[in-house]
């Protein structure tokens, strides 16, 4: 494993570069094995939240903001306690699995929340929705969809160079 300021970066693509004067460069990319599954685990937590939030905003009959808020609210909670349950299994104390968790997920989740509420909000209808109606699931699912796609490079960015969830790896 590659270890930069104690931190252990999973397995990693490593590419060969020159710079104008010929000098050669090493750059280490994380796979997209390696990010798809730390997508995958993010979006896991911050569906169970989302879901949840839209759930109780939209049987309460609140509006769309306040519904919209509690979902992206839950999302971080629920994405930060998968990341928070994995580390103090593998030994951290809470507060310390904490700030992991901070480090790890929240560039990913916020990417996340930005891109499937986006899209819930560009859906025409799926803001007004009920809970009984195709629109509210397929555009709830088609947005977790999306923002898989579009958050996966970033992770994968992300994890490349130490950060993000590469963060975790190393307390696993």
């Amino acid at each position: 494993m590659n270890h930069s300021h104690g931190v252990s970066r999973p397995p990693a693509h490593t590419a060969h570069a020159t710079d104008p004067e010929g000098t050669a460069h090493h750059r280490t990319g994380a796979s997209w094995g390696t990010a798809a599954k730390a997508t995958a685990h993010c979006l896991s937590g911050c569906a169970v939240g989302e879901i949840l939030g839209m759930v109780i905003g939209t049987a309460l009959r609140w509006g769309n903001a306040p519904t919209m808020a509690l979902a992206i609210a839950l999302a971080f909670v629920f994405g930060y306690a998968t990341t928070l349950t994995a580390l103090v299994r593998a030994g951290l104390t809470l507060g310390a699995a904490f700030k992991v968790a901070l480090a790890a997920d929240s560039v990913s989740i916020a990417v996340m929340e930005l891109i499937d509420n986006g899209v819930i909000a560009l859906v025409p209808g799926a803001m007004d929705a009920h809970l009984t109606d195709g629109l509210f699931w397929t555009s709830l699912l088609g947005g977790f969809a999306i923002a898989f796609v579009v958050t996966t490079p970033v992770n994968k960015w992300m994890i490349g160079r130490g950060k993000g969830h590469a963060v975790v790896h190393a307390h696993h």
